[in-house]
């Protein structure tokens, strides 16, 4: 058993050894450029490159051809979940985000988005569209690690927490928290 342990002891250090000599070239290569795109309400048979016969996509039907794809991730009966699974990784219910409902659909500020970890790894980041994980401070994209945001806050828009004030026609944007 002592045998083992010192073994794999040794292993270690030969590995940590050779990613020494590593390091020197991983800094000259390059980082790939990273877009990740949601719709809502679009289901996986509703693009040209997924079979649709009725429906034209060329532009996102290329896209789909050079890029790298998710295809084991599911998503919620809600937009707000579904947005903080992508964020975080996890599985939505784990993240508490189950509702579009203004102030049940907060990703938590103890859960660490995609953003956070890109900006760890010397990217700059941004958000732009539909947020819908919280509109004020420390909720929004730029408190949570995104360099730039231009977005519409919580829901659609043209969404209102007033109804009878909600005309609309004039859709308010945000950028950067103003």
């Amino acid at each position: 058993m002592k045998n083992q342990s010192l073994i794999t002891l040794i292993a270690a250090l030969f590995l940590g050894l050779t990613n020494l000599g590593c390091r020197e070239n991983s800094e000259h290569i390059s980082r790939p450029n990273v877009i990740l795109i949601m719709t809502d309400d679009q289901g996986y048979g509703d693009l040209a490159c997924h079979g649709n016969p009725f429906i034209e996509t060329p532009h996102l039907d290329k896209l789909h051809s050079e890029s790298t794809r998710f295809t084991n991730f599911h998503v919620n009966p809600f937009c707000a979940p579904t947005r903080a699974a992508l964020m975080t990784g996890r599985f939505s219910d784990l993240t508490h985000v189950r509702t579009t409902i203004n102030g049940r659909n907060h990703l938590n500020v103890s859960e660490t988005i995609m953003a956070e970890y890109f900006k760890e790894s010397g990217y700059t980041t941004g958000h732009f569209g539909k947020w819908h994980l919280g509109r004020n401070y420390p909720f929004r994209p730029i408190d949570r690690g995104f360099d730039q945001w231009v977005g519409h806050g919580d829901g659609g828009t043209g969404t209102a927490s007033d109804y009878w004030a909600n005309d609309k026609m004039n859709d308010t944007y945000i950028r950067n928290g103003e």
